[in-house]
């Protein structure tokens, strides 16, 4: 298999199986137990907070570990505007957000408050005249995700930090989630109060997440029980993967600059290569920064389920922008966002590489999608007529 799913999630980093695996045996103790084997898990525990809190700028009291990137936008979305001053019911986020942060804020909504979606230029760039528009003395919190998990853009967090910071008192969010690992992330020079980060999206275990909180804000827990998290997420925490993701957050964050040029050569060959070979396609957010190793296109004539499914036939895995997973065909909110046509989304396609992706044979890759493409186009037969 040719693997170019990487921003869905990762493969285990080996170190990270290793680091695990005695706290799935020897040190199986709950870390709020006072014996010997609770003091053991615990200790492994606090030392994944520190690995994690260097590599994003961060005080380990910072880290509150969730059970994943999802749950942590939620925690900081939901969290932040319950203990907010009852007055200030706005919340700014973007229109091209995961579902994560764009569902949060829907069911916000529903609770009576009220939600602004930013529009993004056609390289999926927020708009920043349109975030000082918006904020009001009632916006509670501003979230604005650091790297768009579709097409790659890089928001300019920085300058939404200061442009809320010197018009409000509201916080400020951002899902990092497709950032750690393939930029350097630190949460000092960003700014925010809040970021969600998730670790098997950098090498590490799925089924854990981190919200950092800057210290000093104040949001209410989600979940209650155990007052596990500094009273922030209850629950008895899952130290082998925290373990786990400690050690991939420590060795992406060493790696970052070395990693992110080869991917980004090799995404440029990829994206190159893909035009000079395939007519009638299109990159989206070409003009827009994006991270390493992450392309996004359109290709015109095909349905982007049927694509994947000759792809992965052909031993290629990468995913599109329809949602196909869920038996629907709905064309990417991201897309719909930046401008592109109904038509034109459905054949999107996502291409992203990982630390596996160093020796990508991009010439194999770009002959098996022309022969997919060719096969596909040759059966639409609006795509044939309009061609001919």
């Amino acid at each position: 298999m040719i693997y170019l799913d990487y921003a869905a999630t990762t493969p285990m980093i080996d170190e990270v199986i290793t680091a695990m695996l005695p706290y799935q045996q020897q040190f199986f103790g709950n870390p709020s137990s006072v014996y010997a084997a609770g003091r053991q898990a615990k200790k492994g525990l606090e030392e994944a907070r520190e690995k994690v809190a260097d590599a994003i700028g961060a005080q380990p009291a910072e880290i509150i570990f969730t059970a994943g990137g999802t749950e942590a936008d939620n925690l900081a979305l939901k969290g932040a505007v319950a203990k907010a001053d009852p007055r200030r019911r706005h919340v700014i986020t973007t229109s091209i957000e995961h579902h994560a942060v764009l569902h949060s804020a829907e069911w916000l909504e529903r609770q009576g408050y009220r939600v602004t979606f930013l529009p993004v230029d056609n390289n999926g760039i927020v708009s920043l005249d349109a975030l000082k528009a918006s904020l009001s003395p009632e916006t509670a919190l501003v979230s604005v995700m650091l790297a768009n998990n579709e097409v790659g853009t890089v928001q300019p967090v920085r300058e939404v930090v200061d442009i809320v910071k010197a018009h409000s008192r509201a916080l400020v969010h951002t899902d990092a989630v497709q950032g750690l690992g393939k930029v350097p992330v630190d949460v000092e020079d960003l700014g925010v109060d809040m970021a969600a980060f998730a670790a098997h999206k950098l090498g590490g275990p799925k089924g854990v997440g981190v919200l950092y909180l800057r210290s000093k804000t104040s949001i209410a827990p989600q979940l209650h029980g155990g007052g596990q998290e500094r009273g922030l997420r209850s629950g008895t925490p899952n130290v082998a993967a925290i373990v786990g993701f400690g050690t991939a957050a420590e060795i992406s964050a060493s790696e970052v600059a070395e990693v992110s040029q080869q991917l980004s050569d090799i995404r440029d060959r990829l994206q190159e290569s893909i035009l000079r070979a395939i007519p009638d396609v299109t990159v989206n957010g070409a003009e827009g920064p994006r991270v390493p190793g992450t392309l996004s296109v359109c290709i015109r004539g095909v349905e982007g389920e049927s694509l994947l499914l000759m792809l992965d036939s052909k031993g290629v895995a990468a995913s599109s922008g329809s949602a196909c997973a869920s038996g629907s065909l709905e064309p990417s909110h991201v897309l719909m966002a930046m401008g592109v046509s109904p038509e034109t989304a459905h054949g999107s396609l996502r291409l992203s590489l990982g630390r596996g992706s160093v020796d990508l044979d991009v010439k194999a890759v770009v002959e098996t999608l022309r022969q997919v493409v060719t096969r596909l186009r040759s059966i639409a037969p609006r795509f044939a007529k309009t061609a001919s």
